[in-house]
């Protein structure tokens, strides 16, 4: 029998800033475009991820998952964003990317993470081109996750699947890869310090004033992507 602790019980929202990264630079508005980023992928830079693997909040066994980094290609790059349903068992309410478990009959992580993107919001392959892969995360529930990053031609027409997904929206790339807007954050859980940054997105658009409360791993997988990035 495997002994599962409980997750922390607590409003991150709660949370004290301790430091905003003011001090880097963003990624340059020219290197946000879709050309730029097909290059940026066909020849990567040497880097390292600054976020891999979260200190454990339980000992259950590992389990393989991928996420999709959705860009849609409107006037400027946006991200797809999910905010997951108040019933799931791990990380209701929170903010994610599309994606999940990886299942028996999946090729590979761009496999699982293509056909979570449709069955969670109903997002079709064929509006996707994707553009490679980052470094796996290791969330502090145990998912190894591999970051799936991709183009998305629009005109597609999304179906949230209401047991996964409460809402579907998006946020511009340019304001998350902005280390301005990434928060620094500590809270003591168990007697072990734990630190994430938090990325808090309210919509530009007057009838969308709702915040988005982005962090934890879905914030430390896109400050990856900012590192590569800006490599």
């Amino acid at each position: 029998m495997t002994f599962t602790k409980p997750l922390p019980k607590f409003d991150p929202r709660s949370i004290p800033v301790i430091g905003v990264d003011t001090h880097l630079s963003g990624v340059a508005e020219q290197e946000l475009t879709p050309q730029a980023l097909r290059q940026r992928f066909r020849h990567p830079p040497v880097w390292t991820p600054e976020h891999s693997v979260e200190k454990k909040f339980s000992d259950r066994e590992p389990a393989l998952a991928a996420v999709l980094l959705p860009l849609v290609m409107r006037n400027e790059l946006m991200l797809l964003l999910t905010e997951r349903a108040d019933n799931l068992s791990t990380h209701s309410g929170q903010i994610a990317l599309p994606g999940g478990k990886t299942d028996e009959t999946d090729h590979d992580a761009v496999d699982t993470a293509l056909r979570e993107a449709h069955e969670e919001i109903g997002l079709s392959r064929d509006h996707v081109e994707v553009l490679g892969i980052l470094p796996t995360y290791v969330t502090g529930t145990a998912f190894i996750i591999t970051p799936v990053v991709a183009l998305v031609q629009p005109g597609f027409a999304l179906q949230a699947n209401p047991s996964e997904v409460a809402d579907v929206f998006e946020v511009p790339l340019r304001y998350l890869m902005n280390p301005a807007n990434h928060q620094r954050h500590e809270f003591e859980f168990d007697g072990v310090l734990r630190q994430w940054l938090s990325m808090p997105y309210t919509g530009e658009a007057s009838d969308d004033a709702k915040e988005r409360y982005i962090w934890g791993a879905t914030a430390g997988m896109l400050r990856n992507f900012y590192r590569f990035l800006i490599a």
